[in-house]
């Protein structure tokens, strides 16, 4: 028997109608195409168009979570965390992982398959430095993926913190950013009755090949 929010799920249907794509329609080199469509996302009506999935593997075992990308440097994506996160570690034990950026109000998804190397240094500094204060406070503040107590021993790291009365924080040499060189891309497009536009770029030793997919 079928039950009810089972029932709900089965129901639920959205007939995609925005928009098409085709490889005419793609730029040569996947990094421009990616950038038009993200920034067409920021001047929608999308919330975080900079949110993507990113999804590591840890002894076998997927993982997947939500992170912001914060900049796109020389071809490759950056984001930044906790290097001692689950994440953290993940990427150290293995360096290909893949995002996965979905804009809903647009009716597309774009993913990515690539590997990871830590960002420069420099690079770590200078966004450490232009976060907010309060951003700085919690990235040095949080023990990333490890068990606490509770939300108030959290809290209680924080005013130490605050209570120093330090004005410029310098960036904890646990948290810092990752560069994803991308090898793969796949850019879908949302088509009525499921019958949905993927177009996809694989990194070849000729340069990027294009290729449709079927839905």
């Amino acid at each position: 028997m079928t039950n009810e929010i089972t029932k709900t799920l089965q129901e639920l249907r959205v007939n995609y109608k925005n928009s098409s794509l085709e490889i005419s329609d793609c730029a040569q080199n996947p990094i421009d195409q990616f950038k038009k469509w993200l920034q067409e996302a920021i001047d929608s009506s999308c919330d975080e168009p900079n949110a993507f999935t990113l999804s590591t593997v840890s002894q076998d075992q997927p993982r997947s979570r939500v992170v912001l990308l914060k900049g796109i440097q020389d071809g490759k994506f950056v984001f930044y965390t906790n290097f001692e996160s689950h994440k953290g570690h993940e990427l150290d034990q293995n360096k290909k992982i893949a995002m996965n950026f979905l804009w809903l109000p647009l009716e597309r998804q774009v993913r990515i398959e690539g590997v990871v190397s830590k960002a420069p240094t420099e690079l770590s500094d200078s966004y450490f430095k232009s976060r907010p204060f309060g951003s700085q406070v919690g990235a040095i503040a949080s023990p990333q993926s490890q068990v606490i107590g509770s939300r108030e021993e959290l809290e209680k790291r924080v005013k130490d913190i605050e209570a120093q009365g330090v004005e410029e924080l310098t960036r904890p040499p646990h948290w810092g950013g990752y560069l994803i060189e991308p090898r793969y891309f796949e850019f879908w497009q949302g088509r009525t009755n499921r019958l949905h536009d993927r177009i996809s770029f694989e990194l070849t030793s000729n340069g990027w090949e294009l290729q449709r997919l079927a839905p």
